[in-house]
């Protein structure tokens, strides 16, 4: 039975890099002998020890990786503002991954292309039209018919499947840290998003912002399992130019806008498909092949924090007292995901 990585389910390899490279360790432990067979789920009482060998977490590069991906994710909320009212969801969504299409077929091209597994390229196509295509066609669609704010709560609910899913089906345990972190960062999210409510509620709309959550949850799992074997900024441009391609039935629309758009709206989309799209799913994919799944993912808890200063700051927008109570639990839940727990050993008591 094949797996996303494209290798059997009875060897898979853990990831070394970008690539997915096997670690020249990994050989000579499985050659060991271990008690524990390689695919088995690490012990809860070990779950923090596990954890921590297996990713690189608080590497200098990764954090910085990171930062740049929240950031550029939390700066989408601000062109997406500017640019909603004169472009369709769909029209956007095309016009957006169009150019960050190219963007990252350079990227691609100057890090060299690396051809994946026969067997992963499917799962490549289905994980590039989820998340690029009905990912963002379903939340586009619900911030039209509820709030802001209801659709962040909802959209959030997706780390925390992460963390769930990825302690299940990934043998990332449950480390202490991330069990606490992501609901204190959820939290804060919630209390941003009634502060940002305006009790426009649709049972629709929260419908497709579930299904925007649901579509994060599987994809950033689909991607982890991915990164073993397929190189990450290849998988992130084909990924990429199967979503545009499943965006095309809105080219008409798009041509459309396109002419009664006002240059700067057009110039925001365009900023969507470079920086938030292109070098921001690139950092984020360099992160994922280097922590945890759980890890990665209540990392993005930052951007609702990172969204009020922004908004704040270019469109003026002050934040209410509640709002940076709520981004500061954003923070503290996010740090709390990074720290290290160490175990006492029985035997020095």
């Amino acid at each position: 039975m094949t797996t996303p990585d494209g290798a059997r389910t009875d060897g898979a390899r853990q990831p070394g890099g970008i690539g997915g490279s096997a670690r020249p360790d990994t050989a000579r432990s499985a050659q060991a002998g271990s008690a524990r067979p390689s695919s088995a789920q690490p012990a809860p009482h070990d779950a923090d020890h596990a954890a921590g060998s297996a990713d690189h977490a608080n590497d200098p590069k990764v954090l910085a990786a990171a930062a740049v991906t929240v950031l550029l994710w939390a700066s989408a909320f601000i062109a997406i503002r500017g640019a909603g009212p004169d472009f369709d969801p769909g029209a956007m969504a095309l016009l957006r991954m169009a150019v960050g299409s190219v963007a990252l077929g350079g990227i691609a091209a100057y890090q060299g292309i690396k051809r994946p597994p026969r067997r992963a390229v499917p799962w490549i196509i289905g994980w590039g039209v989820a998340w690029f295509c009905i990912y963002n066609i379903a939340l586009n669609t619900a911030e039209l018919t509820i709030d802001a704010g209801t659709a962040a709560m909802v959209v959030n609910l997706a780390p925390l499947m992460v963390v769930a899913l990825g302690g299940l089906f990934l043998g990332e345990g449950f480390p202490r840290g991330l069990v606490i972190g992501a609901p204190v960062s959820f939290l804060g999210v919630v209390l941003i998003g009634t502060q940002s409510s305006g009790g426009h509620i649709e049972l629709w709309g929260l419908f497709l912002a579930l299904v925007a959550a649901v579509m994060y949850a599987a994809c950033t799992l689909v991607q982890k399992r991915l990164l073993r074997t397929v190189d990450a900024t290849t998988l992130t441009w084909l990924g990429a130019v199967a979503g545009t391609v499943a965006l095309l039935p809105w080219a008409g629309r798009l041509v459309s806008d396109l002419r009664s758009a006002p240059m700067g709206s057009t110039l925001g989309v365009v900023y969507l498909g470079i920086f938030p799209t292109a070098i921001a799913f690139t950092t984020w994919a360099y992160v994922l092949a280097r922590t945890s799944a759980g890890r990665t993912a209540a990392t993005t808890y930052v951007v609702p924090a990172i969204a009020i200063v922004m908004s704040w700051l270019i469109l003026d927008e002050a934040p209410t007292a509640m709002m940076l109570v709520g981004g500061a639990l954003c923070l503290l839940g996010v740090f709390i995901t990074r720290l290290r727990w160490t175990r006492r050993d029985p035997a020095s008591r």
